[in-house]
């Protein structure tokens, strides 16, 4: 059957179409999100309120701080950044199910000893804590059970201080599932009611690692984000997956795609390719096999949001470098001739506001073909950020 492209001219922000999703979230666009971390948090809160089919697809490969300790223990994938989406999403009204979302948002004190800890996991796990009390069966059952397989299989010296029980909930899971995510996600998520889909783009336990400019290789997130230890001293020149965390030789290593996240894709009403870590949150999600196949089959439009501040991951680059690195790793399974306006055809931004590395290179979107939506988007309370609210209205306004 023909495909159709069918064009419209578009008011940003469209204050009907906003207004009508606002009333019906639940029919809302299928806006896709190719991110990681915690830069959509606030957004995606905002975000719920007006559809609740948005699509995060979130990298599995953080290799520091409490998905460290997770990773190292139970040979997984990172599960943090996908709580944290998925937390983001919840339902918090008294429609929902506020007494999960607090348990499972819920860390252990980091002040407590493990003797204590472990004490306070086995009475969750027999019903006998505040934080399940209010909890009616059949869920609670089902939650304290996953939080059972973990206890049997945690090893002795696992430190639980500051540990999510969310994320222990959903390790239990995991490895009562054949280690497979899904189906944890998918309980998860109805035990929440999450307004959304979260996924991560594979279950492969596997870890980023960077070649630098000085020839020098890192490997692990948690030394690429500049946050747990010094920043780059040199740029990063290649991304790839490995799947030995301390290796002296990390090998390349192919992850593929899954099917359901390419359905997922291939549906999407919108791709955004969002603000936040530019190399360990954004670029991760596009190196699996099949990402940029999926992107190219869809004719929905694909939009660039850059960051604003200072990123560590980007370290000398400009934007117009920006939007020729994300196009090389979209077309790293299509080849170099792909149609750009397959992969990428609008970039959204605020010069008046905001100063991008480099300038807006108009030159090169000229050249490529891309659109540019430049309209005010500064957070008007805190400079550092976009503004959520006006960013969803703007990408709402273009499905």
């Amino acid at each position: 059957m023909p495909k159709l492209r069918v064009y419209r001219q578009v008011s940003i922000p469209d204050e009907l179409r906003i207004s009508r999703y606002r009333k019906t979230p639940e029919l809302g666009p299928r806006l896709l999100f190719f991110s990681g971390g915690s830069a959509l948090t606030e957004f995606s809160k905002v975000l719920k309120n007006y559809t609740h089919n948005s699509i995060h697809l979130v990298t599995p490969f953080d290799s520091g701080g409490s998905s460290a300790k997770l990773r190292d223990a139970f040979k997984m994938p990172a599960i943090g950044d996908l709580r944290s989406r998925l937390m983001a999403l919840a339902d918090e009204t008294v429609l929902g199910h506020p007494e999960i979302y607090e348990l499972f948002s819920y860390r252990l004190p980091e002040n407590k000893s493990q003797q204590l800890l472990k004490q306070r996991l086995k009475n969750i796990v027999n019903g006998n804590d505040p934080l399940v009390d209010e909890i009616a069966n059949p869920m609670r059952k089902l939650i304290c059970n996953y939080l059972g397989y973990f206890v049997q299989s945690m090893p002795d010296n696992f430190d639980l201080q500051g540990a999510s029980i969310g994320n222990l909930i959903i390790t239990g899971g995991y490895h009562n599932n054949h280690e497979e995510l899904d189906p944890i996600i998918f309980l998860f998520s109805k035990l929440a009611n999450v307004l959304g889909i979260v996924r991560t783009t594979t279950n492969d336990d596997y870890h980023l690692s960077a070649t630098l400019a000085d020839n020098s290789t890192i490997t692990g997130q948690h030394l690429l984000t500049g946050k747990e230890v010094a920043p780059l001293h040199s740029a990063i020149t290649k991304l790839y997956l490995t799947k030995d965390l301390t290796a002296s030789d990390p090998q390349p290593i192919t992850a593929k795609l899954k099917k359901q996240n390419r359905k997922l894709i291939e549906q999407a009403d919108l791709i955004c390719y969002p603000p936040g870590s530019f190399y360990s949150s954004l670029i991760a999600n596009l190196l699996p096999s099949g990402v940029g196949k999926a992107i190219e089959s869809n004719d929905c439009p694909k939009i660039y949001i850059p960051n604003m501040g200072d990123d560590p991951e980007q370290l000398g680059m400009s934007l117009g470098e920006s939007i020729t690195t994300l196009l090389s790793y979209l077309r790293q399974d299509l080849g170099e001739y792909t149609p750009t306006n397959k992969l990428l055809n609008l970039l959204l931004v605020d010069s008046k506001n905001i100063h991008y590395p480099g300038g807006i290179p108009y030159n090169l979107l000229t050249k490529l073909g891309i659109e540019i939506i430049d309209i005010k988007l500064l957070d008007k309370k805190n400079t550092k950020y976009y503004d959520n609210k006006r960013m969803v209205a703007t990408l709402l306004s273009l499905t």
